[in-house]
């Protein structure tokens, strides 16, 4: 298969798609699609319609991308560079405390070498992700990227929109702390300022109290916001409303500060699928389009794992420097990736 795309609800319904893939402007009115697309946007017609679509489940997964004998690949992860991110994190800081930026995610970028084995078959654990996240793979022949996401960006049909404000981390065990801890609810209720800013325009928003969400070894404040959209609305406007969020955005979102996060992005060579949109439509139209964090990407033997941290005006960097740590290994207990 020279390329495709997957889909994972958390209820378990799963879609594969094959190419090759028609693109398109707008989702399709008959659905069967996929929104792939990079942080930027810069793809035009980001929705992919593909040659051959079929429902799968973990256990169908393997014969229908040919992964028999295939191994869980093995690879040697070089320790990643402080020095960039350093340097970011102290620029962020200063533009927060000059209250110039609310807040900003840097990205810290891991890259290891593939010794041996797929990466293909990391798509049996994101097929069995915890039911409470989103599984997301795009594949060409050149490589690709796959993960297992708690955040979603939005679901749509019709007037009906469901989204979440899902920002502020800690380790399980250390609730009690978190629950009251100012710096991370901050973070968190920047991202439920701004969604709920966002929808405010395109009819009625509620918002539900805060709660934890416990995922794959990390937990997160997480606010779930219903929207009753004056009229319907074609998940492709959504898109670019709604991204990038402040959980993996900047705060304001005008062009100046898009700018330097783009720049920031650069220079800590972030791949392009890390906070990007990711999505699939539905026959009856339903939309759901997620937040790709907790993934890896790779090209040839190269292999890409990236985490991000929001940066406000109590950030300290061991703490965050810690945080991307934990978001790293997060991602490799829940592909069961060993190094």
């Amino acid at each position: 298969m020279m390329e495709f795309a997957l889909f994972r609800l958390p209820d378990g319904r799963a879609w594969l798609g094959e190419g090759p893939f028609t693109a398109l402007a707008s989702a399709p009115a008959g659905g069967g699609a996929f929104y792939v697309n990079d942080f930027d946007l810069n793809d035009p017609q980001p929705w992919k319609v593909p040659a051959r679509l079929h429902a799968i489940t973990a256990e169908s997964l393997g014969p229908a991308i040919h992964l028999n004998g295939s191994t869980t690949p093995r690879i040697h992860w070089a320790k990643p560079a402080t020095e960039w991110f350093k340097m970011a994190f102290r620029r962020i800081r200063r533009e927060v405390l000059s209250k110039r930026i609310e807040k900003m995610v840097p990205v810290l970028t891991e890259t290891g070498t593939l010794i041996s084995g797929s990466p293909l078959k990391l798509l049996e654990a994101v097929m069995n992700a915890p039911a409470n996240m989103w599984g997301y793979a795009h594949v060409t022949e050149k490589g690709g990227f796959l993960g297992a996401t708690p955040e979603l960006l939005f679901k749509s049909q019709g007037q009906s929109l469901e989204t979440m404000a899902l920002a502020g981390t800690a380790k399980p065990g250390q609730q009690d702390a978190f629950l009251t801890d100012v710096k991370e609810i901050e973070e968190h209720e920047i991202v439920v300022r701004y969604l709920a800013g966002q929808l405010q325009g395109l009819g009625t928003v509620e918002r539900e109290p805060r709660t934890l969400c416990q995922t794959a070894g990390l937990v997160h404040f997480q606010s779930a916001i219903r929207a009753t959209l004056n009229q319907a609305t074609d998940p492709a406007e959504l898109v670019p409303l709604l991204h990038p969020t402040p959980a993996v955005g900047c705060l304001p979102r005008d062009e100046a500060a898009l700018t330097k996060l783009r720049e920031y992005r650069q220079q800590l060579q972030v791949p392009g699928f890390f906070g990007a949109p990711f999505g699939f439509i539905e026959q009856d139209g339903t939309a759901h389009v997620v937040v790709s964090i907790r993934g890896i990407c790779w090209e040839g033997d190269t292999i890409s794992l990236p985490s991000g941290c929001g940066i406000v005006g109590g950030s300290a960097f061991d703490h965050e420097w810690r945080e991307l740590r934990l978001k790293r290994e997060a991602v490799l207990r829940l592909l069961a990736l060993h190094s």
